[in-house]
């Protein structure tokens, strides 16, 4: 059995952010076959179940980077947290740096989540961020923080520097980057390679190769671990450089043309869409 890990944003989901019918047709195809096919992504939970193709699904999900794993039957399995006095030093030195912060909870982002932002101004984003009063997070209880993201605007790029040498050695975290303009900060444990390996030990499995498909600096992660990397063709070029294969983008059915025509797992002559 192979497990086939897929990102989501930007990888499996197209610029509407949804997974087109090859896609899912291939998906299906793979489950027939035995493999094992794993949604491995930095969105939270109720982000990843909103999508309809999903919900039509049965497989394991990680979110937020590896911080959550679910079976295919939607059972919590993993959980690994920020507690709240690393959170809150890593809060102030965010805010002295005038960058977004985004919280991933178990009562959901603060004020919040990443996919919901997509499209908003510059504006709009500093409007959001500097009206959030971030106290509100401690009223809540028996609070879990998964998750924050530090996010700058795209003209201030260089801000995304400055946080990763604010942070570096200071605190027991993992740092990836999901788009050029964001941050991703979460317990050392939470990484959606250690993800896949806990996986296989949580479910007792032995996975005969595991294959990643990915587009962002989080998905490096997976990569670490796989025996075959695949990286979209929109995906930033030192990605693609990690990777083993590079496939088409994400707006042509890059993963499915990967399955069938690169890796040929699935005999390309049984797709039975009208392309």
């Amino acid at each position: 059995m192979k497990c086939i890990s897929i990102d989501l944003d930007g990888t499996l989901l197209n610029s509407e952010h949804e997974i087109s019918d090859e896609n899912v047709e291939t998906l299906n195809e793979l489950q027939q076959q035995g493999h094992c096919v794993i949604l491995n992504t930095g969105r939270a939970y109720a982000d990843v179940i909103k999508l309809k193709a999903v919900q039509n699904m049965e497989v394991p999900i990680f979110c937020i980077n590896g911080s959550n794993i679910y079976s295919s039957k939607r059972e919590l399995l993993y959980e690994a947290t920020l507690s709240i006095t690393v959170y809150k030093e890593l809060f102030s030195i965010l805010k002295e740096l005038g960058v977004g912060i985004l919280v991933y909870t178990n009562y959901g982002g603060f004020p919040s989540t990443l996919p919901p932002l997509h499209g908003k101004s510059k504006t709009e984003l500093d409007v959001l961020f500097q009206e959030f009063n971030y106290d509100e997070i401690f009223e809540k209880d028996n609070l879990k923080i998964y998750k924050v993201i530090a996010l700058t605007h795209f003209d201030q790029l260089e801000k995304v520097e400055e946080v990763r040498k604010a942070l570096t050695g200071k605190f027991d975290i993992s740092m990836a980057s999901s788009f050029p303009n964001n941050v991703e900060i979460t317990s050392s444990e939470a990484h959606k390679g250690k993800a896949l390996l806990r996986y296989q030990k949580l479910m007792n499995l032995s996975f005969d190769e595991i294959i990643a498909f990915g587009d962002g600096g989080n998905d490096l992660a997976q990569f670490e671990v796989a025996g075959t990397s695949v990286a979209m063709a929109n995906a930033p070029l030192h990605v693609q450089q990690k990777a083993d294969i590079v496939t088409k983008t994400n707006d042509e059915d890059g993963f499915a043309y990967a399955v069938r025509h690169l890796l040929k797992i699935i005999d390309a002559s049984k797709i039975s869409s009208s392309k």
